[in-house]
């Protein structure tokens, strides 16, 4: 039930006294209070509500503070968040840079192996290739020798070849063939000794065709590609371009640009051109296509002896 205070009165003793009651008229309803009921029921409800007043500036207080908590708890959030993302990228780092500091394999090594494994040929597709390749030169400039006799004989303005280079060997064409071999195969053994770059590319060459061939074989290899080339170079391309010194320093050229690559550099191609220089020389000088093709064979197989006293040097 509420109560009904009049003419309530307070005083103040002094600074160092506290506050107390003086009187005042106090009705319950209709029934009159007295004065230190008056002051007991006072000062009960006056701590009764400074106790909830001050439960309730607790509940404020506390609430301030989950309040007042929550948006650092929202950070710390963030932080670990941001840690996590951190050490993720840290982890990420720590990992490439594991495999960018990985030992790197030497791959131009292994290429360069495999490289010199893969340019040595087996001996069945050496002499096969040796064989069609040759068989391609003879039969291609047989034709063009026959055709060019008939084209003469039917009255065109054609060199014969079969007339202007033939097949015909006479006693003096040994000596021209033996001074082309040793001239030849000493300029080939001078150059190797001092100049590196035909070594490199003659070594390339020699290695490729060479290393898995038996002894017998020499034979086949040198034999075959100095008929074919032979005849088709010196003996059909030779006279169809006018059987001149200029026909010889053309078909030189051209002989020795065909003989790039395989590893052949211009080193290789430069000494081709010389020794088809040597080749037309003895072709013009003894009309015969025999003489260029014994000594080109020749050539080739005294080259194959001087690459395996070489090799068998070096391995000692």
């Amino acid at each position: 039930m509420p109560l009904l205070t009049l003419d309530a009165c307070w005083a103040q003793a002094g600074d160092a006294s506290p506050t107390r009651f003086i009187g005042a008229s106090v009705f319950k309803g209709e029934e009159f209070i007295g004065l230190n009921d008056t002051a007991n029921h006072c000062h009960a409800t006056w701590c009764s509500v400074c106790r909830v007043s001050t439960s309730r500036a607790l509940v404020r207080c506390s609430a301030k503070r989950s309040r007042r908590y929550r948006r650092p708890q929202k950070i710390v959030d963030l932080d670990l968040q941001v840690d996590q993302s951190s050490s993720k990228t840290n982890v990420a780092d720590r990992s490439s840079s594991t495999v960018e500091d990985a030992p790197s394999v030497d791959v131009s090594s292994n290429n360069s192996s495999a490289n010199s494994t893969m340019s040595i040929s087996s001996r069945g597709t050496v002499l096969q290739a040796c064989a069609v390749t040759s068989g391609f030169m003879v039969a291609l400039g047989a034709i063009i020798r026959e055709a060019s006799h008939v084209a003469f004989m039917e009255g065109l303005t054609v060199i014969d070849c079969t007339k202007a280079i033939s097949f015909s060997f006479e006693t003096w064409h040994l000596e021209l063939v033996t001074g082309l071999v040793i001239l030849i195969s000493s300029c080939r053994y001078l150059l190797l000794r001092t100049w590196p770059e035909f070594a490199e590319s003659s070594e390339a060459a020699n290695r490729q065709v060479l290393t898995s061939l038996e002894p017998v074989d020499y034979l086949v290899v040198s034999f075959l590609p100095g008929i074919g080339e032979e005849l088709l170079f010196r003996g059909t391309l030779l006279p169809l371009s006018r059987n001149n010194w200029n026909s010889v320093l053309l078909v030189a050229a051209l002989f020795g640009i065909l003989h790039l690559g395989s590893g052949r550099k211009y080193s290789f191609a430069i000494w081709a051109s010389f020794v088809g220089l040597m080749y037309g020389s003895a072709t013009m000088i003894s009309s015969s296509i025999v003489v260029p093709m014994l000594s080109h064979s020749l050539n080739n197989l005294v080259g194959g002896m001087i690459w395996q006293y070489l090799k068998s040097e070096s391995s000692e």
